[in-house]
């Protein structure tokens, strides 16, 4: 059984592929489950145009097409809605509501910038110890609202650090803590791992070995995410064969699903 709840589609400005090629490629490779969990919109009193995300006028569309693909398929696949949302304490309310109004499957949390993207710290290029620790304070505050199903790409904040020093460490398993505290899984994310196949972090990358290797310590359970920003990103066993081998030989507890 193959279950991913991390999908993209072109709303977020940074992918490809309609939510129809998406579900077309997962009942290709066997999928069980398929869900979508698109850069959720913001209600931006300033302005302010996002640039990586889909913009609030989007959203019922984004939710229209991908329950239409979801009724299509039905017979071959289920298929889920939901978003990926950072904790930006100013527009979480905003998301939440949305979620009950457009009758959202989920929210996991990916945290890619401090406080708000209209001008904040962007965690993947955390290159001093204060950085790290800001990361974890952000997320597990997010974490602890109870909000979300899982964390995407907890060691996003490793891309561009240097080195697994004491102080990366120490933000390794304040992090565990945080998931053990609020019973949240971690995921492994395997558009970081395509990355790092192709040399492209200056840092230690993400997904990264000694990260995994302090969840795998602190027994904290996991999850296999394809952060699939092109159908074609779906059509990668081999990379899930050897997540799967990688998490199970650490003695990691890996989830299959969730709903």
């Amino acid at each position: 059984m193959k279950v991913n709840y991390h999908t993209h589609t072109p709303r977020c400005q940074h992918a490809k592929g309609q939510p129809e090629e998406y579900v077309l490629a997962a009942i290709e490779q066997g999928f069980d489950t398929l869900g979508f969990a698109d850069h959720t919109p913001n209600n931006y009193s300033t302005g302010f145009v996002p640039t990586m995300r889909m913009r609030a006028e989007e959203l019922p569309d984004y939710v229209a097409d991908v329950r239409a693909a979801a009724e299509k398929y039905k017979d071959k696949i289920r298929v889920l809605c939901g978003l990926e949302a950072e904790y930006f304490p100013a527009h979480l309310g905003w998301i939440v509501e949305q979620k009950e109004k457009y009758h959202l499957d989920y929210l996991i949390l990916g945290n890619h910038f401090d406080s708000t993207d209209e001008g904040g710290a962007y965690f993947g290029r955390c290159l001093e110890p204060a950085h790290l620790r800001r990361y974890v304070e952000m997320t597990a505050r997010g974490m602890q609202t109870g909000e979300y199903m899982y964390l995407a790409h907890p060691d996003l904040l490793f891309a561009q650090y240097p080195s697994f020093d004491a102080d990366a460490k120490a933000a390794a398993r304040d992090l565990c803590a945080a998931a053990r505290e609020t019973n949240m899984p971690l995921e492994y994310n395997l558009l970081g791992a395509m990355r790092v196949e192709q040399n492209l972090f200056k840092g230690l990358g993400y997904p990264c070995p000694q990260f995994w290797e302090v969840v795998a310590e602190e027994k904290i359970p996991c999850i296999i995410g394809f952060d699939a920003h092109d159908p074609d990103q779906l059509r990668a066993p081999q990379r899930y064969a050897n997540a799967v081998a990688y998490l199970d030989g650490l003695g990691l507890e890996r989830l299959e699903k969730i709903i």
